[in-house]
């Protein structure tokens, strides 16, 4: 016995009278923080690009998707396969340009098609959304690129990027005019939008807005703490420094990044 076939075996065992205690306590709503943590393991092996730590990851991953077939087979609801099986016939029907006859330019064409196929699997509810199927629970940034994508693959989009861009111009605008104005609630919603607008005119430019702004957090924790750095070695500290003394070193702190990173000769 060997791979998924052993997987699930251990797993049955360990779920099984005499197994571990832990795992005969864990329930579906037990588990989806596990889920979700062994879900951003994966995503940072994917991101350090450790092709060990990403197999482990994955597996990690995999075990979760097992522990619950598991759990629904013992209460006679559906097994690994049927999931499998499920997944499987929902992408041949997804890919008809694949394993049917239909005929596409562009994966423009293959996204639409994808979302009319999708709108009719509606199983018994002719009233679904464009937009269902985008999780509740998604960080914000992610959240909102998802539900522009469904947005526009039924048509609902800007033509191009100038449009994204010029309505990003629109809402900054419209902050400024709720700040002059002092009103919390319409600063909060201003603002709102105006992130709404900077993710749509990422996905129109090709940009993971989530992974966009993981990336410049990161970069500017990384300057954050050679400024620290340097303060200390001066043999000062930082709530004692003016704001010039900071920025004077975090612009030294830059450049000495760029040059190393290859950005500047």
């Amino acid at each position: 016995m060997d791979g998924i076939d052993r997987l699930r075996k251990i797993v049955r065992t360990l779920r099984a009278p005499g197994g571990c205690p832990w795992d005969r306590e864990q329930t579906l709503k037990t588990l989806k923080p596990c889920l979700l943590e062994e879900t951003y393991e994966l995503l940072h092996a994917i991101d350090t690009g450790n092709e060990q730590d990403h197999l482990e990851e994955l597996g990690d991953v995999l075990l979760q998707i097992v522990f619950q077939c598991d759990i629904r087979e013992s209460e006679g609801k559906f097994t690994l396969d049927d999931v499998a099986n499920a997944v499987a016939d929902k992408m041949v029907r997804r890919h008809p340009h694949v394993f049917g006859d239909v005929k596409v330019d562009n994966v423009s064409q293959v996204l639409r098609n994808w979302e009319n196929i999708k709108k009719g699997e509606t199983h018994g509810n002719p009233e679904r959304s464009a937009l269902d199927g985008v999780p509740p629970t998604l960080p914000a940034l992610l959240k909102a690129q998802r539900v522009q994508q469904k947005a526009a693959r039924v048509g609902f989009d800007w033509k191009d990027s100038s449009g994204a861009l010029e309505k990003m111009e629109e809402e900054l605008a419209e902050v400024k005019e709720a700040v002059a104005e002092q009103d919390q609630a319409h600063i909060e919603e201003e603002i709102g939008d105006l992130f709404f607008a900077i993710v749509n005119t990422c996905r129109f430019l090709n940009v993971q807005a989530e992974e966009s702004l993981t990336a410049a957090t990161r970069k500017f924790e990384t300057r954050f703490r050679a400024v620290e750095a340097e303060v200390r070695r001066q043999g000062k500290e930082m709530k004692n420094c003016t704001l010039a003394e900071l920025d004077a070193i975090w612009d030294q702190v830059k450049d000495a990044q760029r040059k190393q990173d290859g950005n500047q000769p």
